[in-house]
C-alpha cells in the first residue's frame, strides 16, 4: 500500500478497523495503558461535553476527548469524538458513533482517521477485563449483564474470551423482547455459555459474580442488598448503583480521580460535591469539610495492575470499578490499531 505523503493521511471503515483489531490484544493494550498512566507517561486533558435536543425530542451529545501515550516503544497523540442519540434506538441505529484521529508526533499534523465506535466499545470491555483479571473472585463462574445493546454484546464476547471461568449469562433489558434477541444473537456467538434473561434487574444481579449495567439511565435503582458476597461490580454507565453500594463495599477503585472529581453530573461526582466522597489520598481538596461518613476512594486500576494495591482482600469482598472512561485508552488502542492497519495494509489514503 502507497505510504501517505504529509499532505494525505489513511482512513479506516470500520471493516479495515475490525480487520487490523484481529492483530491486536486490546485487554493487554489497555492494561498497558493504564500502567503507564500511573507512571505519569499520558496526558488527560478535560474533554469538552456538547448536549444538546434533537428536532424530536431525544437527548443527543457530542464528546471530544484528547490524550496523548507515550508508550515504551513509542509516542501517540490523538482525539476522539464520539457522538450519541437515544432517539438511535428506536430508529435500529446504534446509538454512538464518531472518529479517532491520530496525529504525527513530530508535525502535528492528521496521520490517521478511523471509526471510532468499535475501538470505544472495545476498550471499554477491556476495562472490565482487566477489572475481572486483578479484581474480581478467582474462579469467577457468572455474569449479570443490565441493559442489551451495543456494549452489552461487547462485554459479553470479549469476557467469554478473557474469562475462561465464565460459564453462566444472565440478562436483563426494560424491553423484554430485546433482551430476548440479545440472549438468542449471544448464544450463537458464544455457545458454550449458558446465557438466559433474568425477569427483573434484581434477579439479573443477585447471585452473580461479576455485574456490569451498560444503561442509559441517570438515576440510580440497585441497591446494596441485591449484591452478593464476591461480586465485582463493573460500573460502566456509571449512574446505576445506589449511593450505599458505594459506602458499603469493601473496596472502591476509580481509573482517574481528576476525571470523577471534575464531573459534575454522575453518582460519584455528586457525592463528592456533597462531601460523601474523598479523593484517594484522603484529604478533603480545597479545605472544605466531608461529612463524618465520608467514603474515600481506596485505589485507580492502574495502581491496581501495577501491583501499587492489592486489590481485593477476600474472596467475599464486594468490589466496585467505577471506570469514568479515559481518552487515552482510545488513543492507545488506535495507535497499535494504526499500526496494524500499516502492517496488513487496509485503509484509503486520502489527500488534505
Amino acid at each position: 500500500m502507497t505510504t501517505p505523503t504529509m499532505n494525505e493521511f489513511r482512513y479506516l471503515r470500520r471493516a479495515d478497523v475490525v480487520r487490523a483489531l484481529s492483530e491486536v490484544d486490546v485487554v493487554e493494550v489497555v492494561a498497558d495503558a493504564l500502567r503507564l498512566h500511573t507512571e505519569g507517561r499520558v496526558v488527560l486533558p478535560e474533554e469538552a461535553f456538547l448536549p444538546w435536543r434533537s428536532p424530536g425530542g431525544a437527548a443527543n451529545r457530542c464528546l471530544a476527548m484528547p490524550g496523548a501515550v507515550r508508550f515504551d516503544d513509542g509516542f501517540a497523540v490523538g482525539l476522539k469524538t464520539i457522538n450519541a442519540s437515544l432517539g438511535n434506538i428506536d430508529r435500529g441505529l446504534p446509538r454512538s458513533q464518531g472518529f479517532t484521529l491520530l496525529l504525527d508526533p513530530e508535525t502535528a499534523r492528521p496521520r490517521m482517521l478511523m471509526e471510532a465506535a468499535l475501538i470505544s466499545a472495545l476498550r471499554t470491555a477491556a476495562v472490565t477485563a482487566v477489572a475481572a483479571r486483578t479484581l474480581g473472585r478467582p474462579g469467577s463462574t457468572t455474569l449479570g449483564l443490565i441493559g442489551c445493546g451495543t456494549l452489552a454484546m461487547t462485554h459479553l464476547t470479549l469476557l467469554a474470551d478473557t474469562v475462561p471461568t465464565l460459564a453462566e449469562v444472565t440478562v436483563f433489558d426494560i424491553d423484554p423482547a430485546r433482551a430476548r434477541r440479545f440472549r438468542d444473537e449471544a448464544s450463537a456467538l458464544r455457545p458454550r455459555l449458558s446465557i438466559s434473561v433474568a425477569p427483573s434487574a434484581r434477579d439479573c444481579v443477585t447471585g452473580s459474580d461479576l455485574v456490569v449495567p451498560v444503561t442509559t439511565v441517570t438515576e440510580g435503582y440497585l441497591p446494596y442488598e441485591w449484591l452478593t458476597p464476591g461480586t465485582l461490580v463493573s460500573n460502566v454507565s456509571l449512574d446505576d448503583l445506589l449511593p450505599d453500594v458505594v459506602r458499603r463495599c469493601d473496596l472502591l477503585v476509580v481509573d482517574d480521580w481528576e476525571l470523577v472529581s471534575g464531573d459534575n453530573h454522575r453518582l460519584l461526582a455528586r457525592m463528592y460535591r456533597a462531601g460523601e466522597l474523598l479523593p484517594p489520598s484522603g484529604i478533603v481538596e480545597g479545605g472544605g469539610s466531608p461529612c463524618t461518613s465520608a467514603r474515600t476512594v481506596d485505589a485507580t486500576l492502574g495502581e491496581v495492575v501495577c501491583g501499587d494495591h492489592p486489590g481485593r482482600g477476600a474472596d467475599t469482598d464486594v468490589v466496585v470499578c467505577n471506570a469514568f472512561g479515559m481518552a487515552i485508552l482510545d488513543v492507545a488502542v488506535a495507535h497499535r490499531v494504526a499500526e496494524a492497519a500499516d502492517r496488513v495494509g487496509v485503509g484509503q489514503v486520502l489527500s488534505l
